[in-house]
């Protein structure tokens, strides 16, 4: 199979070539991250650029283990330098070098080095890199693939449904298309997969003990996507259920999965007030094939998954993403541009019946400014306006 060509993040790489920004691509395992970078490499090669101008090191092979080392990573980079030429610097995982901030930061002050890096943690982030490279550095967030590239890389003539549930089902991790057909194996990678994330990404970063009661975190949010949650309530629910658990560990764990990119929380926000509210934020798993991987077809809630798909592709397509509060109801997401600029979205699996309608209508009537303002269902129905509420199919918007 081909390789999968993630356009939109190749083309903000390119847009940053020769800036004097280190750019860095974060994101969840396998996601594409390192792909990306080759696909990258592979573009300065086809402008002209030569092997010698480029380096790149990935921190998880093996072979380099000692390139870990802050000491020997900066040694081998200056040894490799293209005289009198641009070198194109890249190193993957870059966290796995405990003090890579210094190392970066003394080829970022230095002529004629262009720096890229991935990580799959956001502590790298929020920490070492903020400290030590403020202003210098550009995040390109990226995610599993989206359900337009899901689509347009499964190349055959199932309907536009027919490959949604098998991406609901089977997730976005682009090397799942290359298990077609295969589900065990599917089933297999991604229990792998998240196995990796718990135990390597999250647990033995964090030093976090109690693997079983990391995994009970994510299996209780996973369970809730959509809900409307709280350390506390998590913490409740999960001890009536039998694991006993406090507020404070809760937020720990959550804050882990939040920061290996496994779980992404949507704020609430007072539409009336204009401003964030601090309690009962939603939380969403980072792919569904991962979500249906941990919890099994007992939890296949249609309407919260696609409203879970829906975030992931605003996310996707730039936004900042909130969930809306206005008065006693709610909006499902208030989406805001770099403009500042705002659009609505209400998520349903079905309209069709007359109730179900009047209730999704309901906050988006409430709200009384000239921004955008959807609803988006399963219905393969014609687009219908509601006095300037627009319904559409979510399959559709989400390829377009």
């Amino acid at each position: 199979m081909n390789t999968i060509r993630r356009e939109e993040y190749l083309n903000k790489l390119i847009a940053f070539k020769d800036k004097q920004i280190i750019k860095v691509i974060t994101g969840i395992r396998r996601c594409g991250k390192s792909t990306l970078m080759e696909m990258f490499c592979d573009h300065l090669r086809d402008s002209g650029i030569s092997d010698d101008q480029i380096i790149y090191i990935n921190l998880e092979d093996y072979d380099n283990k000692e390139l870990c080392q802050p000491d020997a990573l900066h040694k081998y980079i200056k040894k490799h330098l293209a005289k009198d030429k641009m070198t194109y610097i890249f190193i993957d995982e870059v966290q796995q070098c405990a003090e890579f901030p210094k190392v970066i930061d003394s080829f970022f002050i230095k002529k004629n080095t262009d720096i890229y890096l991935t990580g799959s943690n956001a502590v790298m982030l929020s920490s070492e890199i903020a400290t030590l490279l403020s202003g210098r550095y550009v995040e390109i967030s990226m995610l599993p693939l989206s359900f337009k590239e899901y689509v347009s890389a499964s190349d055959d003539s199932r309907s536009l449904s027919e490959k949604y549930r098998d991406y609901v089902e089977h997730g976005a991790f682009p090397y799942v298309l290359q298990l077609k057909d295969q589900p065990r194996e599917i089933r297999d990678y991604l229990d792998s997969l998240f196995n990796t994330i718990i135990v390597k990404d999250i647990a033995s970063r964090k030093k976090l003990t109690d693997i079983m009661m990391l995994e009970s975190v994510v299996r209780f949010v996973y369970d809730n996507i959509s809900n409307r949650l709280s350390t506390k309530k998590i913490a409740d629910t999960m001890t009536s259920d039998g694991r006993k658990i406090d507020t404070k560990t809760v937020e720990k764990y959550l804050d882990a999965l939040i920061s290996s990119f496994a779980v992404y929380k949507a704020e609430r926000y007072n539409v009336r007030g204009k401003q964030r509210l601090k309690t009962l934020e939603k939380y969403y798993a980072v792919d569904i094939g991962l979500r249906y991987a941990l919890l099994g077809s007992r939890s296949t809630n249609v309407g919260r998954m696609l409203e879970n798909i829906v975030y992931l592709e605003l996310l996707r397509r730039g936004y900042e993403v909130y969930v809306g509060k206005i008065d006693d109801l709610e909006v499902d997401f208030v989406a805001v541009d770099e403009d500042k600029r705002t659009t609505y979205f209400q998520v349903a699996a079905t309209v069709r019946d007359s109730k179900t309608l009047e209730r999704e209508l309901a906050p988006l009537q409430k709200i009384n400014d000239h921004y955008q303002k959807y609803i988006l269902t399963l219905d393969e129905d014609p687009d219908s306006d509601y006095n300037g509420i627009m319904r559409t199919n979510a399959l559709k918007w989400l390829i377009s």
